[in-house]
């Protein structure tokens, strides 16, 4: 970067305009009179104005000064306030988590899991969606710290993970305000006369929820099937259907998308399980995780 100024000249002249003349500047300075003159000098030849004029025995400001000395104020300011920023910064040492997600875990539900880690002083948070057999492969690698899923790990004689439980959430059936009016009454018998959502056959969540509807009976029409628990959520929001999703996010449904719970969804639970390479994690904000879970 080039410029058209010296800095070192124009702290001289900060000075000068702050002591109002070049003879208390020049002791506040511990420099000669002459230098601290010749520097300010340089500095309007720099520029190419007068920023100093004389006024009665000492000096004032030209309207050029004034603007240059507004400048300045906010240059060394800043620069006074530089070393503690840098102290500060170095003292807190960057930590880097890297989380592989798999695609059938409901993003709300990530973002719960991870809430407890989240202000981790200096936390770089590096977030991979994908299939569980991908995630597992870069896992094993060491690309990742950790992958999470709502179901364990399968056995592999030739992959050494872990899978620890973080809990499970019960499952209940949601619905924008249109189809909740439509469906309130005579729950769970009233899925009948609405048009469901439901996640895929992908989801480990799809059999017992097929399973609870044949407990209770019921056939509803099913008017939309999403990999994705992000999409499913969104097009219930929006009013395509009634959909299921996790007690543990009732709060952040209602905020998102007005989308309301009809009702519990007996005896359907959704599980999460944190996958590593390490039977007893060393990484410290995976242990964090782990101990909150």
């Amino acid at each position: 970067m080039s410029l058209a100024f010296n800095y070192r000249h124009l702290y001289y002249f900060w000075v000068v305009a702050k002591e109002g003349g070049m003879s208390r500047a020049a002791t506040r300075l511990d420099m000669a009179i002459q230098t601290v003159s010749a520097q300010v000098r340089e500095l309007e030849r720099d520029l190419g104005c007068q920023l100093l004029k004389p006024a009665g025995r000492g000096l004032a400001l030209t309207e050029a000064g004034v603007v240059a000395l507004q400048q300045a104020e906010q240059i060394f300011q800043l620069g006074e306030s530089l070393p503690e920023l840098v102290r500060g910064a170095a003292q807190v040492q960057a930590v880097r988590l890297t989380v592989g997600i798999a695609d059938g875990l409901p993003k709300l539900v990530v973002q719960r899991l991870l809430q407890p880690v989240l202000a981790t002083p200096g936390l770089r948070l590096v977030c991979h969606e994908g299939e569980m057999a991908d995630l597992l492969a870069d896992l094993a690698l060491h690309r990742m710290d950790v992958v999470l899923s709502d179901h364990p790990a399968p056995f592999n004689p030739h992959l050494k993970v872990h899978n620890h439980p973080l809990g499970a959430s019960a499952m209940g059936w949601y619905a924008a305000p249109y189809w909740w009016e439509q469906a309130q009454d005579g729950f769970p018998a009233s899925l009948n006369r609405v048009p469901v959502l439901l996640p895929t056959t992908h989801s480990t969540v799809r059999r017992p929820l097929d399973q609870w509807l044949i407990q209770h009976r019921l056939r509803p029409r099913v008017v939309g099937e999403f990999e994705d628990s992000a999409l499913l959520e969104t097009f219930g929001g929006s009013g395509l259907g009634v959909f299921p999703a996790a007690l543990s996010v009732q709060d952040d449904l209602l905020q998102r998308h007005q989308a309301r719970l009809l009702g519990p969804c007996e005896g359907v639970e959704d599980h999460y399980y944190a996958i590593s390479t390490e039977r007893r994690v060393k990484h410290p904000v995976v242990q964090q995780l782990l101990a909150r879970g």
